[in-house]
């Protein structure tokens, strides 16, 4: 990662973080984000931010680590974004059984091989210890009023539109305190970004949580 990418990326997350208290990085006395949509490798900075994370080694070396459970799981989803193959996961489990230490061999090992992986939970605490920092409702623009027929707030057109179209997978943790609606707009949304009439635009789906 450029330093000039470093430090837009810091100012982004420090950014999300101010809006919060309707605060701004504008306010204060940082330096200014570097403007254009694209990066010099033409690829839109959302993507780029993504592809540049970090695959830490320890992530690794946990693969080996992994118990019986966690290993099925492991191949059973890796052999699956290997072929390409449409299917939605369900990594069951209540809290301390392991289900972050497989979400980060899965985020490490699938990395490595190049493919976008976006990794988000549902409350903000979990998100915390996912890369991204950011919760899924947040990320997708799910709308906080839902019904049958919602769809996500995502232009066609957009950097994220963009980034949502090269994504392999997502990885969805707490997944069980989200209403099914907000699933059924994603899906929604997904097949018409990517136009794929196929489950979530036909990207790999794998929910977390105490099933």
């Amino acid at each position: 990662m450029t330093p000039t990418l470093a430090t837009n990326r810091l100012l982004r997350e420090l950014n999300i973080l101010l809006v919060q208290f309707n605060k701004s990085i504008n306010e204060f006395d940082f330096p200014q984000m570097t403007r254009g949509n694209e990066s010099s490798s033409g690829m839109t900075r959302c993507i780029e931010d993504e592809i540049s994370i970090g695959i830490p080694q320890q992530d690794l070396d946990a693969i080996e680590l992994l118990n019986n459970d966690q290993r099925n799981a492991f191949n059973i989803i890796m052999g699956a974004v290997q072929r390409s193959e449409n299917v939605t996961f369900f990594v069951d489990g209540p809290g301390g059984t392991g289900k972050t230490y497989l979400y980060h061999t899965l985020l490490a090992s699938l990395r490595r091989l190049g493919h976008i992986v976006l990794a988000k939970a549902s409350s903000g605490i979990a998100a915390t210890i996912l890369p991204g920092r950011r919760t899924a409702h947040s990320k997708f623009k799910i709308p906080l009023s839902l019904n049958a027929s919602s769809m996500c707030s995502i232009g066609k057109q957009s950097d994220l539109a963009k980034l949502i179209q090269k994504a392999k997978a997502i990885i969805w943790d707490e997944a069980t305190m989200t209403h099914h609606h907000a699933f059924e707009a994603l899906d929604r949304t997904f097949q018409d970004l990517t136009d794929i009439d196929l489950p979530f635009g036909g990207k790999i789906m794998i929910f977390g949580g105490d099933f």
